[in-house]
């Protein structure tokens, strides 16, 4: 979501181990450098004194080993069989049988006929030796090893005995976690340990490594400039993250989608805080390992808690907060009948903080302003924020709601406004109390395409899958379509999103220049409710 918002063409902190994210820092480079030694140093020179046995790769959680091993795979010479094994939770036989799989070894005999330890063991050792005199090296790569049984172990040792009077066939690459190196501290392995020829422990990123960690990967998704975190926050990300690669991007993909959502350009502190509150839960940890105080912890919640506490203070005597009041359509109002002004002149007294304009569009909807999170107390009468891009002003003009819009100057951060009223020649736009009516064309030059309102979910809406909504969700929109087709109304809806139900989605979306994908959103249930004259305030049109 936040990606256009700061000029990326992708996701930069996916925990999807995709190699072109690959940040070699020194120890990435030694680590990668031992995995390719595992393939080459059993090369075709029979001579070289480290063919075969075990190369060891271990770190800590999200430290980049799988990564790592992706990138490797992507490098592996032409003459070398690869197989990987990624899930080890196997017993002896069913070892074999995936190592046989992998090398795609068909073993002899009748189809569906079980086979031996003896039957696998041979066919791989054919197969190894076929290899070796094709001049073929072959490799066994298994990943979160620290998961393999000590009888499997132990077999795997078994098999680096297979070999010729001038070399061993098979070498194999074990990448676990630092547990895996104790395992193989354990006095029945030892012959197995006596076989690593080569050993790499991959470390967390130092503080100036996390850095040059998250500009490489924001790069690589197509930022142009500078990265938008600031000095503190990247200390802060480095602190809370630990140095792990894969908790910095659960923990900057966070950050960004609440600068995003605020309207900031820039992390600062206070939003890598509370994307570690999201993300981590209250178990933040200093640099150092240790766990914040309790009271610390509590801090950072009661910032998510004052929000809605202020609105729930905010309610008039008697007025519940499960049944929200709207605020009814009213008067347009009366500005001076002055020319319209300038919107340039009106820039420099726009917020760049979103919060701002949501406090100042919330009376639209008889909600509390003034509050540190105005979504949250929005929340608690059950109305949400919701936030979009690339609108155009014909499709505004004809949703009908206020909300915020967001303005570019010539230079500088986006601002925001509340725009209250659009025609075809005008927009009214709320700044600070102050009503203004600018042209639609100087409009349509300094607007990005951002637009944000309040709308309210049906019951039983999911906003991550509305395809997997609640049955009751299914049934208020059969109710809603039917009421605005004149049809009747079927008494309860027992199938859900069904073909017949989406085309008539489908049908309604392309009525109101909607993207006709079937998937009942926000969008969608806004133009339904506008369509049904519903409660929600309407953009009024301002004269002079």
């Amino acid at each position: 979501m936040y990606s256009q918002y700061f000029g990326l063409s992708q996701d930069p902190f996916s925990i999807a181990p995709d190699p072109r994210y690959l940040f070699m820092s020194e120890r990435h480079r030694e680590a990668l450098a031992h995995l390719l030694y595992g393939v080459s140093g059993h090369g075709s020179s029979p001579s070289h004194g480290a063919g075969g046995g075990f190369v060891l790769l271990t770190g800590d959680i999200g430290a980049g080993k799988t990564t790592i091993c992706r990138c490797f795979l992507e490098q592996v010479p032409a003459l070398c069989h690869v197989a990987y094994i990624f899930n080890p939770k196997l017993t002896v036989i069913e070892l074999l049988q995936t190592v046989c799989e992998e090398f795609h070894i068909a073993l002899a005999g009748t189809a569906g006929a079980s086979h031996t330890l003896k039957n696998h063991i041979d066919a791989l050792n054919t197969f190894l030796l076929r290899s070796h005199a094709d001049g073929r090296n072959c490799v066994l790569i298994i990943d979160e090893a620290q998961n393999l049984q000590a009888d499997v172990l132990e077999q795997l040792r078994l098999l680096t005995n297979l070999e010729t009077n001038e070399r061993k066939l098979l070498q194999i690459v074990l990448i676990g976690q630092p547990e895996l190196r104790v395992m193989l501290e354990r006095p029945e392995l030892e012959q197995l340990a006596q076989r690593v020829i080569a050993r790499f422990h991959l470390d967390a990123l130092s503080e100036t490594e996390s850095t040059h960690y998250i500009e490489h990967r924001m790069s690589v998704a197509g930022l142009v400039g500078p990265i938008p975190f600031d000095r503190q926050a990247l200390q802060r990300i480095h602190q809370l993250a630990r140095g792990v690669p894969r908790r910095i991007n659960l923990l900057c993909g966070r950050a960004l989608l609440g600068a995003w959502a605020h309207g900031l350009r820039q992390v600062n502190c206070s939003v890598v805080n509370q994307a570690a509150m999201e993300v981590f839960g209250t178990g933040l940890q200093t640099a150092s390992g240790t766990r914040l105080s309790p009271l610390t912890t509590l801090a950072w919640g009661m910032c998510l808690l004052v929000g809605a506490a202020l609105a729930w203070w905010s309610l008039p005597p008697g007025q519940s907060t499960t049944e929200p009041t709207v605020a009814p359509n009213t008067h347009p109002v009366a500005v001076p009948p002055d020319t319209l002004d300038a919107i340039d002149t009106l820039l420099a007294q726009l917020p760049q903080d979103i919060n701002i304009a949501w406090n100042t569009l919330a009376p639209s909807w008889r909600l509390p302003n003034n509050t540190l999170d105005p979504c949250v107390a929005a929340a608690a009468q059950q109305w949400q924020c919701f936030r979009t891009s690339r609108l155009s002003l014909p499709f505004l003009r004809q949703l009908g709601r206020p909300g915020i819009v967001g303005l570019r100057a010539a230079t500088g951060p986006p601002v925001y406004a509340v725009l209250t009223g659009l025609d075809e020649h005008a927009a009214t736009l709320r700044v600070g109390s102050s009503l203004h009516r600018v042209r639609v064309t100087a409009l349509a030059r300094r607007w990005n395409g951002d637009f944000a309102t309040y709308w309210r979910a049906p019951p039983g809406y999911s906003p991550t899958a509305p395809g997997s909504s609640a049955p009751a969700m299914f049934h208020e929109l059969d109710r809603q379509l039917a009421q605005l087709d004149g049809a009747p109304v079927a008494a309860v809806n027992t199938t859900g999103l069904d073909d017949a139900l989406k085309e008539r989605v489908r049908d309604f979306q392309r009525a109101h220049g909607l993207q006709a994908d079937g998937l009942p959103g926000p969008m969608t249930f806004m133009q339904i409710e506008s369509a049904l004259g519903g409660t929600a305030p309407r953009a009024q049109t301002v004269q002079p």
